[in-house]
């Protein structure tokens, strides 16, 4: 990615995150759920960074409960990216929060979402888990896991 890339890219960030606090200023939603957004949106700017084509955020099918966090290209590959935001580091790794119930869900949607391509022939698909720690005072971490799972139980890394 060059220069001016990055800088465009760092540029929309702050104003995405100053946007953001400025439209949730009053606290009407639950502290959970915005650090969960705010750390889609950390990944979403991560994977821009490392090249990744972000081609949809929190895609759901529209008719079943669930969503995928990220769905994103690298090259010739589908990367189905579910993100865990985590304001501290606890004893339990932000990861270990995709249970086998999510890694099902996820399997579910990513079907429907392959389905709906304008494709001759589906594309290879990894599942990865992105956990986000964003500790106040400290630069946010990214753990990324690719291929942390597969379309079978048997291909669980964690």
């Amino acid at each position: 990615m060059n220069f001016v890339s990055r800088v465009w890219l760092g540029g929309l960030e702050r104003g995405m995150a100053g946007l953001d606090r400025m439209a949730h200023r009053g606290g009407s939603r639950p502290a959970h759920l915005t650090t969960g957004m705010r750390g889609e949106d950390a990944a979403y700017f991560y994977l821009r960074r490392k090249g990744y084509i972000v081609v949809a955020r929190r895609w759901s099918p529209g008719h079943q409960p669930g969503d995928l966090d990220l769905i994103a290209w690298s090259g010739e590959l589908l990367c189905i990216v579910e993100v865990k935001s985590r304001t501290a580091h606890d004893m339990t790794p932000a990861q270990a929060a995709v249970d086998a119930h999510e890694r099902k869900m996820m399997r579910r949607i990513a079907r429907q979402y392959v389905r709906q391509l304008p494709m001759e022939m589906p594309p290879q698909v990894r599942f990865d888990v992105i956990s986000v720690y964003m500790v106040p005072g400290e630069p946010k971490k990214f753990v990324h896991f690719e291929a942390a799972f597969g379309w079978g139980d048997k291909d669980e890394r964690f």
